[in-house]
């Protein structure tokens, strides 16, 4: 029997015929004939790329691909490139921003690490955006040995450090209850038991005074004794636990080394300020009573509430008393300190008998001849022009309790002569006293009385001097 079915490449080709109705789809026996399709409309999707079948090497039922065009197709796949782009671009976006975030999170843990760490605080003012940072100095950092050297030298703050505790300030009152505060100054610790120096400007000899320490305690001082002629008191507290401040040898201090002023000015305590030494051994008169201290001149600014206090050198030891009574009355910006060594036989005498032996009293304040600006202060006060060529001492006051109160001598005259020795200013009359007479001697003396047409009547008197243990002069 003839087969009709011929095997070509595994596909299935139905048998030749003429019948025109025989030229249906061939359909095997065992494989079911699909339903027919009645204007079915194709499937919506777009035309897939061809699949090349591995064995025949020719694309199967992709038709459309072919019928795109050449700009169709770069479209389609430039919109995947597109898509694609897309994508990558939103992905490094967002590693980026994750990024940035972590990158906030962790500055934002540092800088609270850090803070926490070094103890630092923080405070919002004015706008909330804008924060202030506050640390603190390493531990230990103001500790008074790391402002000294081998040799035992301090820096500034050092020097003021180390001799703060020792410098007080003093109240000075007119009144037992404290109500009537005449003035403050400073003084300088001088034992443990309670002696303080200062000046005697500061004190009242009748007066109430109460110290003020660098810790905030107060104590009642008593006067111990004063010398207004050199400007040096001492004064005493009870029962108080101070610290002596040690002192130097001005004798040692050397020109142009650094210094510091300790006091109270405008009884702001414990104020530092610093300079150097300008000179050594200046002979300085006290404004106020005329008489000469050998003193160190600085530049450290010393007003008068630095009265009483201390200049340091920088190894922490006093070398002298500040006072503004010694000061240039002609220039400003030179301070001077009494220098320790003139001051203390003073400050020990003082302590031991409460006054300065051996001074004498006369029994009169006056205006001397030295300086032309004195002399227009005694013109003033008579009211008309000296002579041409009178020369003497203005008698300002008499002291009713001194013997000179007992001779002609008034107000408003002369002493021209002391036992034929003509003075004419406060060095000359102390000096031509001093060297031949003590206290309790008779001292012979040439006066003048001049008027107002300048007639000048000269006469002569003898007074006794007084012992001096008021401190006074």
């Amino acid at each position: 029997m003839e087969d009709n079915n011929i095997y070509t490449g595994g596909g299935i080709v139905p048998p030749a015929s003429d019948n025109k109705a025989d030229s249906q789809p061939y359909i095997p026996k065992h494989e079911k004939a699909p339903e027919p399709q009645v204007n079915s409309a194709p499937p919506p999707s777009r035309p897939r790329k061809p699949v090349y079948d591995a064995f025949m090497y020719e694309p199967i039922g992709f038709d459309e691909y072919d019928r795109m065009s050449a700009a169709e197709i770069k479209a389609d796949e430039e919109r995947k490139e597109k898509k694609l782009r897309t994508a990558r671009e939103r992905t490094i976006l967002a590693l980026f921003f994750l990024m940035v975030l972590l990158a906030l999170v962790v500055c934002i843990v540092g800088i609270t690490v850090d803070m926490i760490r070094s103890k630092q605080h923080m405070k919002a003012i004015g706008s909330p955006n804008v924060v202030l940072y506050q640390s603190s100095k390493p531990e230990g950092a103001n500790a008074l040995e790391n402002f000294i050297d081998e040799n035992g030298r301090y820096t500034t703050e050092g020097a003021a450090a180390a001799v703060k505790e020792s410098i007080v300030e003093i109240y000075t009152y007119t009144d037992p209850f404290r109500t009537s505060l005449k003035g403050t100054g400073s003084g300088v610790v001088l034992s443990d038991d309670g002696y303080i120096v200062t000046n005697a400007h500061v004190l009242l000899a009748d007066g109430y005074h109460d110290i003020h320490t660098a810790d905030d305690k107060v104590y009642n001082a008593k006067v111990v004794g004063r010398d207004a002629k050199t400007d040096i008191a001492v004064i005493k507290v009870s029962n108080a636990d101070l610290k002596p401040a040690v002192l130097g040898n001005s004798d040692e201090v050397m020109v142009g080394e650094q210094v510091i002023a300790v006091g109270n000015p405008a009884g702001l305590s414990n104020t530092v300020t610093d300079g150097i030494v300008s000179a050594t051994g200046r002979k300085i008169r006290s404004d106020s009573t005329g008489f000469e201290m050998n003193c160190i001149q600085t530049n450290a600014d010393i007003s008068p509430g630095n009265s009483g206090g201390a200049l340091v050198n920088m190894y922490g030891q006093v070398i002298g008393i500040t006072s503004s009574k010694y000061v240039s009355s002609e220039y400003e910006g030179l301070g001077f300190a009494i220098s320790i060594n003139d001051a203390k036989p003073i400050i020990e005498e003082l302590i031991s008998n409460g006054f300065v032996g051996g001074r004498f009293r006369i029994g009169i304040s006056l205006i001397d001849m030295s300086r032309s600006s004195k002399i227009e202060t005694i013109e003033e006060e008579l009211g008309f022009k000296l002579p041409a060529d009178f020369t003497g001492i203005y008698i300002d006051a008499i002291d009713e309790s001194c013997d000179i109160a007992n001779t002609a001598l008034k107000k408003g005259d002369f002493i021209t002569a002391i036992n034929g020795k003509s003075v004419k200013t406060y060095d000359e009359l102390y000096d031509t006293i001093s060297a031949s007479y003590g206290a309790g001697d008779k001292v012979p003396a040439t006066c003048a009385h001049i008027d107002k047409d300048g007639n000048i009547d000269y006469y002569n008197i003898e007074f006794e001097l007084m012992p001096d243990t008021s401190g006074n002069f």
